[in-house]
């Protein structure tokens, strides 16, 4: 990137947030903080209204703004990609709140990008075989983020996994993030008196209260940091011919998966994980191609699944028998 189109790159992330650190630029455009400075002295010298806070970093004059910014072709593209993943990764509201978006933005492209974005967006979808991937349409991303910006008490009424008890919470949010396919909220809830993670497709009726919480939560990144060093973890090595492990190539990620490795003739896999429950239930699929190396207590469970999915098998033989 030569001089003149990262200068402009820059005031147009300096658009983007209220305080940009020299570090940020740095770290983005890959440079010197001595090369930060001098371009921040270049924007400065062209008419730039800039300001710099010690411990906060540059910020642009309140009202300044630059015209309408202009992409390329690979930035279309990114853009275009990013609808398709939002528009089966969030809520409805979120989904369309993105599409608006993205109209105001090509706007601002030439008509040849135009021509060949809209080319694109009949060629490009979102593909997945996988029956099990969740119906995000009914989830209340929206009113979570608007809490988190506003910072403003939830109301909602929350199904639990295990015992499917439905109950009422007041919570407070801390942040919100993506994983094995659902959107989880961690949150400090009133009733429990303590810190929790609700999974979002399992909150029904949100509202966003009036009531403003003042509290100094952690932030998302220390919390989830901390979760991860006090959770107890079982490590798992299983093993299964080469030619077996196409079959969990997709799914292995969403189980814990650390790392494999060839022994031998075969290809050994290691995971870790919080329930052995769990793992179970998702090996058992794959029981007559897989080989437990450890530990014991998930052989023993499995034996015990097997067991009663061969009683049951049989109930329904003779059931279909008496019929």
């Amino acid at each position: 990137m030569n001089r003149l189109n990262r200068l402009t790159a820059i005031l147009t992330q300096l658009q983007s947030k209220r305080h940009i650190t020299a570090e940020e630029i740095a770290n983005r455009f890959e440079i010197s903080l001595r090369t930060v400075y001098r371009d921040i002295r270049a924007l400065e010298e062209a008419g730039v209204p800039l300001t710099g806070e010690t411990g906060k970093g540059y910020s642009l004059v309140e009202g300044y703004r630059l015209p309408p910014v202009m992409f390329d072709e690979k930035e279309a593209y990114s853009l275009l990609l990013a609808e398709k993943v939002i528009e089966k990764f969030t809520d409805r509201e979120i989904s369309l709140r993105f599409q608006s978006a993205l109209i105001k933005i090509k706007s601002v492209l030439k008509d040849r990008q135009k021509t060949a974005l809209n080319h694109l967006d009949e060629q490009v979808v979102y593909y997945n075989r996988d029956m099990n991937t969740p119906d995000n349409k009914g989830l209340a991303i929206q009113g979570i983020l608007t809490s988190l910006s506003d910072f403003r008490v939830l109301q909602f009424n929350y199904t639990s996994f295990l015992k499917e008890e439905i109950t009422s919470r007041a919570v407070e949010p801390v942040g919100m993030y993506f994983s094995k396919e659902n959107w989880y909220l961690i949150a400090y809830c009133k009733l429990r008196e303590d810190y929790r993670t609700f999974r979002i497709d399992r909150i029904r009726d949100l509202q966003v209260t009036e009531k403003i919480f003042t509290t100094n939560h952690p932030s998302l990144k220390s919390y989830l940091k901390k979760m991860e060093e006090g959770h107890q973890l079982t490590k798992i090595v299983i093993q299964m011919e080469a030619s077996h492990v196409k079959f969990i190539d997709s799914h292995k990620y969403n189980q814990g998966f650390v790392m494999q490795e060839n022994i031998e003739q075969k290809v050994q896999l290691t995971f870790m994980v919080g329930s052995i429950e769990f793992f179970a239930r998702w090996i058992i699929s794959l029981a007559d191609i897989v080989t437990i190396i450890s530990p014991s207590t998930l052989s023993d469970r499995l034996e015990a699944l097997i067991t009663i999915m061969v009683k049951k098998l049989k109930e329904g033989e003779q059931s279909q028998k008496a019929n």
